[in-house]
């Protein structure tokens, strides 16, 4: 054969591959506009019909807007400048963030009070800490205030915390502001939640100061005040309870488990007054975290639905990576990704919230299914077992969702056994002995006694030999354990097995 005609069958070869290509490149432009539109109208139709159950999709609905400054707790001189020092990665500020915790004294504080597991606060150790503290090196020029010599270890307490006194003052009014609103950049989605992180860790420090100054208070006999710092404490929580992201309703949990310290301890040294003890149950009280857990599901459902939405539009995606003392944000490229991936992933995530999580707490008969959470946890892993890029993101966030329902549960349990014991020391003081049952304890002393959320039954209530009481819920393995704590191999507290409880020490 000459040149000439493999020169022809060459061209001829190329032309026809090129049309091959080009019939290649336009089958599959087709097939991804038709999945880009299949996947938006299955996004769409579904967000319909939810919308029409009362369902909300738009971010601006979780979000708190139009919050003038002088109405922001947040924008109190006080937070705004803790929140400053933090985020730039400081480990100063010990006026704005009231640090106890000075040079080594985290490691002589070995032995704090843990409620949960019926341990009081011992102030001797603190009291010891301070004083030892203050002859180091650092701490002669920037200790605490204390006398030469000791006093009673509340007294000491108190005294040497009177160095945030001022500090305190103006955290106690920012408290008392009507509205919450973070300064973070919302329209970022989950893309800017990682800079929460460092004010959270500044409302938790200020609940682990006002827990040891409120053990002193009550310990020194100074009840009025130890109330109003209680008080305080359930207020922070509060500032978090509007945030559309799950990890701040997590922190909130955190710190309502440290405010709860204080009330045992008054509850079991009797410290307490009756007025007192309504005031605390009927705060406590205000506390659903049963519905909390409903919006924060469905602000983070929304917030993942917004995030993957931005990312459809900018085609990047950022992670955000850091700690309470810095940040950085990493961008990927998402730029071949076919709009249906975008799409369809935020179809999953609705579908998984409404498959998985609305099915777990029944909020009018203020109940949470322990059976709904194991059968959502077994069809979820099921699910996760079959890969598809249309759900890869949306699992990807997920499994952390569904598994706080526990936390929820537990925290709004021990508010309810909280609410409970108050009851219990009303009656103790009006009687001088604890009720037989529960049911004496209603209308004079409680208007309605909080029932198990595990089961909807009563809480489990007996009374003991030393004169004191156990009361109970069953806890998350639905089984009476006859008031039974179980600890881990660490030995924390257990959750997952035996039974919630309120008990005291041996006297």
């Amino acid at each position: 054969m000459n040149e000439k005609p493999k020169r022809k069958l060459g061209w001829r070869l190329l032309r026809w591959g090129l049309i091959g290509l080009a019939v290649l490149v336009t089958l599959a432009a087709v097939v991804v506009t038709e999945e880009n539109w299949r996947g938006k109208h299955a996004w769409e139709t579904y967000k319909r019909t939810a919308e029409a159950h009362g369902e909300r999709f738009e971010w601006t609905a979780f979000v708190t807007t139009n919050v003038p400054d002088d109405q922001n707790f947040f924008c109190a001189p006080i937070v705004a400048e803790a929140l400053k020092l933090n985020r730039g990665g400081t480990n100063g500020g010990n006026r704005v963030n009231f640090n106890i915790y000075r040079g080594e004294m985290a490691y002589w504080i070995t032995n704090g009070g843990n409620w949960q597991k019926g341990i009081l606060t011992d102030l001797k150790v603190w009291q010891e800490a301070f004083r030892k503290y203050n002859a180091t090196p650092e701490g002669r020029t920037n200790g605490f205030p204390l006398t030469a010599q000791s006093q009673t270890p509340a007294a000491d307490v108190l005294l040497a915390l009177s160095i945030f006194n001022p500090a305190l003052e103006e955290l106690r009014q920012a408290s008392l502001r009507p509205r919450t609103r973070m300064p973070l950049n919302y329209d970022n989605g989950f893309e800017d939640a990682g800079t929460l992180l460092p004010g959270l860790a500044t409302e938790k420090c200020w609940a682990q100061f006002l827990q040891l100054r409120t053990v002193a208070e009550l310990q020194a006999g100074q009840g009025t005040a130890a109330l109003e710092d209680v008080k305080l404490l359930l207020r922070l929580t509060d500032t978090l309870r509007s945030q559309p992201f799950l990890i701040s309703h997590l922190v909130r949990i955190a710190i309502q488990t440290i405010a709860l310290q204080p009330v045992y301890e008054g509850l079991a040294q009797h410290r307490w007054n009756d007025a007192q003890l309504a005031d605390l149950e009927a705060t406590l009280g205000e506390k659903n975290y049963l519905a909390d857990f409903q919006f924060s599901m469905r602000g983070e459902r929304t917030c993942a639905i917004y995030t993957f939405e931005l990312q459809r539009r900018t085609r990047e995606m950022k992670n955000y990576s850091g700690d309470e003392t810095g940040s950085q944000i990493i961008t990927n490229s998402l730029r071949w990704m076919p709009s249906a991936f975008f799409y369809q992933n935020e179809l999953a995530f609705a579908q998984m919230y409404e498959q998985f999580v609305l099915p777990l707490v029944d909020l009018t008969n203020r109940t949470v299914s322990v059976d709904a959470y194991r059968t959502t946890e077994a069809d979820f892993k099921e699910q996760a077992k079959h890969w598809s890029l249309y759900k890869i993101q949306a699992r990807m966030l997920f499994p952390a969702v569904g598994a706080s329902v526990k936390k929820f549960a537990l925290i709004q349990a021990q508010v309810d056994l909280a609410r409970t014991a108050c009851a219990l020391e009303r009656f103790h003081l009006a009687h001088g002995n604890y009720p037989e049952t529960l049911d004496a304890l209603t209308p004079q002393f409680i208007v309605t006694l909080p029932h198990d959320l595990i089961n909807s039954q009563p809480l489990h209530y007996r009374r003991t030999e030393d004169k004191q009481f156990v009361l109970y819920s069953i806890g998350w393995d639905e089984t009476d354990d006859a008031g039974k704590i179980v600890l881990t191999k660490n030995g924390a507290l257990d959750n997952k097995n035996g039974d919630w409880v309120w008990q005291y020490p041996t006297p």
